[in-house]
């Protein structure tokens, strides 16, 4: 194996065995990821971070927190080793900054971050492996490869059209470049609905390209589909299948779109109505 958070732990001199690893998901409330929150507004993100589940408090019992959370390219980033000392209960009336509702009883936490370890904010990608679903971890049991180490934070360059995948909720709260590539290009995308499983497929040849048609959805969560206007609302991960090119007429994106449902039999088996 090569490098290792760990030996990253061990030249900040602190033992592996005091710290576990937290791994915050990407998630949207109101157009807000975590990981905008902690660009944009990172009091309100530590403030998140520090209030947690009782029930979450054995595997949380540690002298250090190493933080990492999901980019939009679903890296694993680090953003901070912070120690914690549990001060007691959220007080009456508080409200979680991200998910915006009352935490009051739940525990609450201080978190000071270690200062050494500030230069490396945003620098280092780890392979978090598997057990994505195991959000805390003991970093001694855990010794998470590291991927990338950059010179400087910097937002992560676009993925490229086709490898693309977000869900409707994150789409305002990109890197402001992705945003303006998304509005640059048309073509054919995908909707997925996590809940039924249904895909549909449309087309985006408005000027403001997939991010416009995109916003449509985010907006009233239909897109004026008469489908989807038939189902519940439901955050829909977006892919994109084709990229036309900037001569395409409406007429042969649209011809384009046709040739992807007949493909994916979203009109049989699917969410598309014609």
């Amino acid at each position: 194996m090569g490098l290792t958070f760990n030996a990253i732990l061990d030249g900040y001199g602190i033992d592996p065995r005091q710290v576990r690893l937290l791994r915050h998901q990407n998630g949207a409330v109101k157009g807000r990821t975590l990981y905008s929150l902690w660009r944009d507004d990172h009091p309100s993100f530590i403030a998140y971070q520090n209030i947690q589940s009782s029930q979450n408090r054995s595997r949380l019992t540690s002298p250090y927190w190493a933080a990492f959370i999901v980019t939009p390219a679903q890296s694993n980033m680090f953003v901070g080793l912070y120690e914690i000392e549990r001060i007691g209960e959220c007080p009456e009336g508080m409200i979680d900054p991200f998910r915006l509702h009352d935490v009051t009883g739940l525990d609450l936490y201080r978190s000071t971050l270690v200062g050494i370890s500030e230069p490396d904010i945003g620098r280092i990608f780890i392979d978090w492996g598997p057990g994505t679903r195991t959000w805390a971890q003991k970093a001694a049991d855990q010794p998470k490869p590291i991927l990338e180490i950059t010179r400087t934070f910097r937002e992560e360059e676009f993925p490229g059209y086709t490898r693309f995948i977000a869900n409707l909720s994150t789409i305002e709260a990109l890197p402001s470049s992705w945003l303006t590539t998304l509005g640059a290009a048309k073509g054919i995308y995908l909707l997925t609905c996590p809940r039924t499983k249904e895909q549909y497929v449309g087309s985006a040849y408005g000027e403001e390209g997939f991010l416009g048609r995109w916003l449509t959805y985010v907006r009233d969560g239909n897109g004026g589909n008469v489908v989807l206007k038939s189902r519940d609302k439901s955050d829909y991960q977006v892919s994109i299948l084709e990229v036309c090119g900037s001569a395409a007429s409406m007429e042969e994106i649209i011809a384009t779109e046709g040739l992807w449902k007949a493909k994916l039999q979203t009109r049989e088996m699917g969410l598309n109505g014609n």
